[in-house]
């Protein structure tokens, strides 16, 4: 009997400290207005490095450190992908980025996500939404997103890891706009 007391004490920690780390990451993201960051970003083995900004809900802008000035930027609903020779933009919700910046959404879904601890210092949490599996990773002290890995619109594997953050600045609104074509 007393086995099995201590056996019920040790699963309900095990779900408390599960409950919480989803509690402290879903208070972190309810906090988080904004995001600066640097990023380095792999596409099957091709690494891109830049700096971004994120704007809850669902606005991104970031500029990588690439000779053709490549830029990615959304403003809610459209994605635009900017280099000096080429100009793509596509509906936001037909990308995984509708998703990942939809901070409403995510909150909803890390109650149901499967968590992982890949270490000491890192969280993964991973779902599966309109056929993609999309992992998200936080780190396990800040409890900060700290990336996400997601197949691309054209099926290759994406990897976007952060580095360098701070929450919560002024960003200027139209660094959301869209770019022209030219």
């Amino acid at each position: 009997m007393k086995i099995f007391i201590i056996l019920l004490l040790l699963i309900c920690s095990a779900f408390k400290t599960l409950a919480s780390t989803k509690q402290n990451i879903i208070q972190n993201l309810n906090d988080t207005q904004n995001l600066s960051f640097t990023f380095e970003q792999n596409i099957n083995g091709k690494i891109e490095k830049g700096n971004c900004k994120i704007k809850y809900p669902k606005k991104i802008y970031c500029k990588y450190d690439l000779y053709n000035k490549k830029i990615l930027v959304s403003n809610g609903k459209s994605l635009v992908i900017k280099t000096t020779t080429s100009y793509f933009i596509y509906p936001l919700e037909k990308t995984n980025l509708d998703l990942i910046l939809n901070k409403k959404f995510l909150i909803e879904k890390i109650y149901d996500m499967n968590e992982k601890k890949i270490s000491k210092e890192l969280i993964n949490l991973n779902f599966n939404e309109n056929n993609n599996e999309i992992n998200i990773f936080f780190d396990n002290k800040t409890y900060n997103l700290i990336g996400w890995q997601t197949l691309d619109i054209y099926q290759n594997l994406s990897t976007t890891l952060i580095s360098s953050m701070v929450k919560n600045q002024k960003i200027d609104e139209n660094l959301f706009n869209l770019p022209s074509q030219d």
